[in-house]
């Protein structure tokens, strides 16, 4: 997609695909703080479409991909168990390093990415029943004043 006509829609798209919130990137484009607007403007195909390109360009520049993210967290939740030696500059020191943290995040990640973990949530229905006759004071006393 070649760059956008509107040199404040293009500098929408870029700050967009900076990772900038709407009313940001709005404001970054020269316009006046205006929620509205930005979050309509965000929602524009064209700008859509060119900030998504921004983005991808800027992936394939520095090449990065999925299966290079993959091997790294399969390489730090290796060095992370011990599976691998701590290297200097020389090469491997003889030392193996434990950080149950990183392995455990570094498996969590490569479990979401292929899809052996989702996320659950309890969900609790709680019904109150409301009586048509309303309790005497001294019914009313009984149930719910607790003496000390």
């Amino acid at each position: 997609m070649p760059v956008l006509k509107n040199a404040r829609h293009e500098r929408f798209a870029q700050e967009l695909a900076k990772g900038k919130c709407a009313d940001e990137a709005y404001q970054a484009a020269g316009y006046k703080a205006h929620r509205g607007n930005a979050s309509r403007m965000s929602s524009n195909e064209s700008i859509m479409r060119r900030a998504e390109e921004i983005q991808s360009r800027a992936v394939e520049r520095i090449g990065l991909s999925k299966q290079w993210v993959i091997e790294r967290l399969i390489e730090n939740a290796n060095r992370a168990m011990q599976a691998v030696p701590v290297c200097d500059g020389d090469g491997p020191t003889g030392e193996y390093k434990y950080d149950g943290a990183v392995a455990n995040k570094a498996l969590e990640l490569l479990g979401k990415e292929v899809g052996m973990f989702i996320d659950r949530a309890e969900i609790v229905s709680i019904v109150h029943a409301v009586s048509p006759e309303l309790p005497t004071p001294d019914e009313w006393e009984r149930e719910h004043v607790t003496e000390h």
